[in-house]
């Protein structure tokens, strides 16, 4: 973590210190009062609720100091609790992360796309992290909040900042550039994912491209050449272009690929001019291709095939994102219960599908902010998971009944459908549907709370 004083906290930001030691050091920071750690200094934003109603709450928890917009009404704080006024609370914690980004310039590997950003920003970091010491950004720290404390974390050692960058709306990567404009700018693909937001596919690839035009002059582009929307995006970048896919002429590419059930997928994976057999142990293609995006973050940074052969070896399923369980009466649990859209659930179903099991049982929540396609969508998931070989078919949630529907219209049978309003009432009855030697799925947009059904499972039959 950074470490300043709270007169060059306050300098940095533009603020002013109203109480407490202008010495006093910190180096924690946050922004939710429940998880306050002691020392730390909590930025009251203001949202869909008003953070300074909270700084009363994180100095019980240990806070030390407070960076607000007011000093009204903040409740019964400690004499010596730090307070530093500031014209704007998000805007300021924005300020104080892009001049660390400034002052430590380190090199900055920023990552956005429709799916798989989280799971390529892991793998870059991982096969960064032995040339460079780094930080990434945690779990789904990815917006303008996110990104900025993640950047808190960055000391003088620091060489790289492999960093997720999401949006839900045009403009937000490029303030996410402002903070930290990349060195290297990797987009994994352009998928119908936030067209709730977005009237059209066209229209989120241009509000991706804002990665490239706000990054370095002298940055390279990481690019997926399996997408025609990515590559169209980024015909008017004129700094170096890496390509990734499956595709030939792909400067980073997956050749021979061979799906080895339970045990993963093999390949050969072309690194510029250079290949070596390697062996992840994922089970479906978006697996490959977000592994491709890292490689190209890797190249860019100038990390040898060797490193890259050493790492891959090392790297292991993430929680919540098609986390295999080997259970109990030899079932078998895929947990990619985190989140869903059209294209990542079509390549799970495909993908796991190819595994052989006595009956394959999906269970499938709703997929959220899909707009005025949301039916349409939904109806083609219930399409695929009969044309994947899904024997059995739980829907979980109001959307994902139109799944059921075209599932039973696509040839399934009814007595093998099976309906739920939420995943707490799904959760309660799940663990009996299943048998023994089932493969089975759990996967829903994030808000369906999916992973309540993964837990039931496990908790029935137990982890072997």
């Amino acid at each position: 973590m950074a470490e300043l004083r709270l007169g060059e906290l306050a300098a940095r930001m533009k603020g002013t210190v109203v109480q407490g030691d202008p010495e006093r050091l910190f180096r924690s920071y946050g922004i939710d009062s429940r998880k306050a750690a002691r020392g730390e200094l909590f930025f009251a934003i203001r949202g869909a609720r008003d953070g300074h109603a909270f700084v009363a709450d994180a100095a019980a928890r240990g806070a030390s100091g407070a960076v607000v917009s007011s000093t009204e009404s903040l409740g019964p704080l400690p004499p010596d609790f730090g307070l530093v006024k500031v014209a704007d609370t998000t805007a300021a914690l924005q300020d104080l992360a892009a001049g660390l980004v400034k002052d430590f310039n380190p090199r900055i590997v920023g990552i956005t796309g429709s799916v798989g950003k989280t799971t390529t920003k892991e793998f870059a970091a991982a096969l960064l992290g032995r040339k460079f010491r780094l930080i990434k950004s945690e779990g789904n720290f990815n917006n303008h909040l996110g990104l900025a404390l993640s950047l808190l974390r960055l000391e003088k050692a620091h060489r790289a900042a492999v960093l997720e960058m999401a949006m839900s709306a045009a403009g937000e990567i490029r303030l996410l550039t402002r903070i930290a404009p990349p060195d290297v700018a990797v987009i994994t693909n352009i998928n119908p994912v936030h067209l709730e937001f977005f009237n059209s596919l066209e229209a989120i690839a241009r509000a991706k491209k804002e990665i490239l035009d706000g990054a370095k002059k002298s940055a390279k582009a990481v690019l997926n050449a399996d997408d025609a929307l990515v590559m169209d995006a980024a015909r008017e970048f004129r700094g170096d272009k890496i390509t990734f896919g499956l595709s030939e002429g792909s400067h980073i590419r997956a050749e021979e690929v061979v799906f080895a059930g339970l045990e993963g997928i093999r390949f050969r994976l072309k690194y510029g001019s250079r290949k070596a057999d390697l062996r992840l142990p994922f089970l479906t293609e978006g697996y490959v291709q977000n592994f491709l995006a890292a490689c190209g973050a890797a190249s860019a940074m100038a990390v040898g095939l060797e490193e890259i052969v050493a790492r891959a070896s090392e790297l292991k399923p993430f929680d919540r994102r098609g986390s295999v369980h080997r259970l109990g009466r030899n079932i078998v649990l895929i947990d990619d219960s985190y989140n869903s859209n059209p294209r990542a659930l079509a390549t799970a179903l495909r993908g796991l599908g190819r595994i052989p099991a006595e009956r394959r049982v999906a269970v499938l929540g709703d997929m959220l902010e899909l707009g005025p396609r949301e039916a349409e969508f939904h109806a083609e998931a219930g399409q695929e998971a009969v044309a994947s070989g899904w024997q059995v078919l739980v829907t979980v949630g109001p959307l994902s009944r139109g799944a059921a529907q075209a599932a039973r219209q696509a040839g399934l049978d009814p007595a093998r459908i099976t309906s739920f309003d939420d995943s707490g009432q799904a959760g309660r009855v799940v663990p009996g549907l299943v048998r023994p030697g089932d493969l089975v799925l759990v996967k829903g947009s994030h808000g369906m709370r999916m992973d309540i059904i993964a837990d039931s499972i496990l908790e029935a039959f137990k982890e072997t």
